[in-house]
């Protein structure tokens, strides 16, 4: 029974990925043809066994669902350009497999290159570590992850799908001196600075992507002290960086107009200065600014100290980042 399933699985995920691309190239994504053929080619099903569905309560599907109606329904819901929840403990998200458009975007902002080495950090379902193999071969890839149960899995998915890059349980924030020199690192956790440890594993022009606040930042490298990048226009809601503690806002958000309280980007830019401002304060400095885009803000990491800002690194307007000690990811 077993095969004839696996051949359904298969027949039927190839074609509810074809529905995937155009939604993805929707986006203005994969104009690369190199990610449009991992897209095309890897698939997703093979990473997400189960996942949580959204609604009231947590809602198991599973590909082993006697119910066949239940079955398609996983099925099809692998392939919707959603996040999926696939390990809750307590209530808690610990870990999901992002939406497929955002880490299309990620990746082709990475702008990588034949032979570059890529560090992941957060394992995932080993999806995004699965794109980044087609892309670049599996010696060129390696991810890590806190916790063992989840590099666990992740290993044998990517096995699944034919994948072996260098699986790795250890704590993210210090990297992975082992397999460094890496040429991009890619983060699929929201961080609240930049762990100085990676800027020391990069080549000199190397880039590092990932979420803070509720946005992505893109470094380049200079060297093991220095790097400096703008964030990406998009927004990005990723599962917080585990023994982070997150700046919150410290007054409640009562007395702001309405446009701001559901203004994405004044969100971003209260969460970015949540350490330095109130948010009053950091009110007044979006509507001065004339409601500034993510792409407006930037960090910069030299010498041991790193600051947010805007427009100019050097400028009236920046915010220290930092944490007194680098969190486990």
């Amino acid at each position: 029974m077993a095969a004839p399933m696996e051949d359904a699985f298969a027949a039927e995920g190839a074609r509810a990925r074809q529905g995937l691309l155009r939604t993805i190239e929707a986006y203005g994504a994969l104009r690369d043809p190199a990610w449009r053929a991992a897209f095309a080619e890897v698939p997703r099903h093979l990473f997400v066994p189960y996942y949580y569905a959204a609604g009231v309560g947590p809602d198991r599907l599973w590909r082993d669902d006697p119910d066949p109606v239940r079955r398609a329904r996983w099925l099809r819901g692998a392939y919707q350009d959603e996040p999926l929840a696939i390990r809750l403990r307590d209530g808690e998200l610990l870990s999901s497999s992002s939406q497929p458009s955002l880490m299309a975007q990620m990746l082709e902002a990475l702008e990588v290159r034949d032979g570059d080495a890529v560090l992941e950090i957060g394992a995932g379902s080993g999806y995004n570590a699965a794109l980044l193999c087609h892309r670049l071969g599996d010696d060129k890839v390696t991810t890590v992850d806190l916790d063992e149960e989840i590099t666990e899995s992740a290993r044998q998915h990517l096995a699944a799908a034919g994948y072996r890059p260098a699986v790795i349980t250890g704590d993210g924030a210090r990297g992975c001196p082992q397999r460094a020199p890496f040429d991009r690192i890619v983060v699929t956790c929201t961080l609240p600075s930049v762990p100085y440890a990676w800027l020391a594993q990069c080549r000199p022009g190397a880039r590092i992507l990932g979420p803070l606040s509720t946005g992505l930042i893109l470094l380049t490298v200079r060297d093991a002290a220095h790097a400096e990048g703008r964030f990406l226009a998009t927004s990005a809601y990723f599962v917080p960086l585990r023994g982070a503690v997150t700046p919150a806002p410290r007054e409640r958000l009562t007395g702001l107009p309405r446009r701001a309280v559901d203004s994405e980007t004044f969100r971003f830019v209260l969460t970015l200065t949540a350490a330095t401002l109130d948010p009053l304060e950091a009110y007044s400095l979006w509507r001065r600014e004339r409601r500034p885009g993510r792409e407006r803000f930037g960090v910069t990491v030299a010498d041991g100290r790193q600051w947010a800002w805007l427009d100019d690194p050097e400028g009236p307007y920046a915010w220290p980042l930092g944490m007194s000690d680098e969190p486990e990811l």
